[in-house]
């Protein structure tokens, strides 16, 4: 991959970071406010039930945030856009689509249906 297409990517995996990690600040700041009290129990039901809901989000993001972390230390050490399967180039669109990809279409296809028939 050239250098060109190398700085998008950096460019995009980092404004992804970026908005995670504010969006983390977000959460943490809006769950430590302690002015929410409700005397009526399906309120504070509801509310429970929303952060949890977000707090499940988050976790997802948090995951999502250290391979992002994985797929920068790729572009810094020339091997983002290689399978790590097969050690061809990963296509640009599937990498648009989803950067911290480390396999190429046709490895992941192959990595899913040995899943499924082993989860069968």
């Amino acid at each position: 991959m050239d250098k060109e297409k190398l700085a998008y990517f950096k460019n995009l995996l980092q404004k992804q970071l970026a908005d995670l990690l504010v969006e983390a600040g977000v959460t943490v700041k809006t769950m430590s406010d302690k002015g929410e009290l409700f005397p009526d129990p399906v309120d504070r039901a509801s509310l429970e039930s929303d952060r949890n809901f977000l707090l499940r989000i988050r976790d997802r993001e948090r995951k999502l945030i250290g391979k992002i972390e994985k797929a920068l230390e790729r572009v810094e050490n020339s091997t983002f856009g290689i399978c790590e399967r097969c050690g061809e180039d990963i296509s640009e669109e599937r990498l648009k689509a989803r950067p911290v990809t480390t396999f190429c279409i046709d490895c992941k296809a192959e990595q899913e249906n040995q899943e499924r028939l082993l989860g069968s």
